[in-house]
């Protein structure tokens, strides 16, 4: 039988085990946006950069307000979301020349959130053959860049954008 070895991943469910708070809510209290893969604060929501991403560029918008529902969410905050969801979209086509992107909410537990308690849409860029043996067989990704990379180009392209 062969292995693949992703020892990323075993950090990831540690942290689940064992961490306390909201990671969100921490990210957007700290000054440290590159530490915390911050690359955007917008007054109602920030643009970060998920930890354990699916494809490069793989960001997250998260409102400020910490609410697990659409509902509890101010109209403003969520007029936000979705422009700053709209300003990913465009910088990550600019910047990765992603022809697709997958735009999505889980919210709850049961729908596959993985922070249910706190509201936040996956922005993912898509190219032509993305989906690979490796993630169909083998649950593995391949990503091209670290995330201090992209952070960087993600960070540029949101200055240069306001």
């Amino acid at each position: 039988m062969d292995h693949l070895w992703s020892p990323w991943r075993y950090q990831y469910v540690q942290k689940e085990k064992t961490g306390s708070g909201c990671v969100f809510c921490q990210a957007a209290a700290s000054g440290q946006d590159q530490e915390n893969l911050v690359v955007y604060r917008g007054r109602n929501n920030f643009v970060m950069l998920n930890l354990y991403p699916y494809s490069t560029g793989h960001v997250m918008v998260v409102p400020y307000q910490h609410v697990d529902n659409l509902q509890d969410a101010t109209r403003k905050t969520l007029e936000e979301l979705i422009l700053l969801v709209r300003d990913a979209q465009r910088h990550l086509a600019e910047i990765y020349r992603a022809p697709g992107f997958n735009l999505g909410m889980n919210l709850g537990e049961s729908a596959g959130a993985g922070i249910a308690e706190h509201i936040h849409m996956h922005v993912l860029p898509r190219w032509p053959g993305d989906t690979n043996f490796m993630t169909t067989v083998s649950e593995t990704r391949v990503l091209p860049e670290d995330l201090s990379s992209t952070w960087r180009k993600l960070n540029a392209a949101f200055a240069q954008g306001e």
